[in-house]
């Protein structure tokens, strides 16, 4: 079955595609938010995304432009009532796989769910197949939303959780700290809150277990 991330805010849009699609046996997952939906987008293990522009929070373009910044390839289907050339141009440049004018005809729309999805169950190379992302003798679950250190389960509070996922999900690269803020706390905290919960993951973790890289952010070695 192929697991499809829908981002739109139109309700009776939404429960129309849930329900064809399902009969068209394609599980779908709806989100309203651009912010939401890019976090499950990286965290959670998709086929394909189905996105809108005109989104209340931000425009789909940056979610895209977001999502490809941090090397996901998840395929990416545009669905809009922007029909302009220019507006074309400018999601297949930042990385859509396809754009859909609305209206649409629904058949359309699965025959080119179906020919753009990568191969369900496929996922992230920092992801097993059961969904975990491990590094070293840490496995993160995005879904049961738990942590385990050497099989020991970590009681972590929620951004303590979100900051783990974040990092683990990006082994070896360093995060920067911009980033880290923006994602786990919306850019609506002060810099040095970050400092604090990386403190909170080492207790837990090791103070090996998260390296920083001075001037730029974190990097988990686990």
């Amino acid at each position: 079955m192929i697991r499809l991330l829908l981002i739109e805010d139109e309700e009776r849009l939404v429960a129309s595609l849930t329900q064809g699609l399902r009969t068209a046996d394609i599980e779908v997952t709806a989100l309203s938010t651009g912010r939401e939906g890019l976090q499950r987008a990286l965290y959670d293990r998709f086929d394909i995304m189905v996105l809108d522009i005109g989104l209340p929070d931000q425009e789909g373009f940056t979610v895209l432009r977001k999502l490809r910044a941090h090397g996901s390839d998840l395929p990416v289907i545009i669905l809009t009532a922007r029909t302009s050339a220019e507006d074309t141009v400018r999601g297949l440049e930042r990385g859509a796989d396809d754009y859909m004018p609305k209206p649409f005809s629904f058949d359309e729309l699965v025959a080119r769910i179906r020919l753009r999805a990568r191969n369900p169950g496929s996922g992230y190379d920092t992801i097993t197949s059961s969904g975990m992302i491990r590094v070293g003798s840490c496995e993160l679950d995005p879904v049961e939303r738990t942590l385990l250190s050497g099989g020991a389960e970590v009681p972590l509070s929620p951004r303590e959780f979100q900051l783990a996922q974040l990092l683990m999900s990006r082994q070896g690269e360093v995060v920067p700290r911009t980033e880290a803020l923006e994602e786990v706390w919306g850019g609506a905290a002060k810099d040095n809150v970050l400092d604090v919960y990386i403190r909170y993951l080492r207790t837990h973790l090791g103070p090996d277990a998260i390296e920083t890289v001075r001037g730029v952010g974190y990097r988990f070695v686990g």
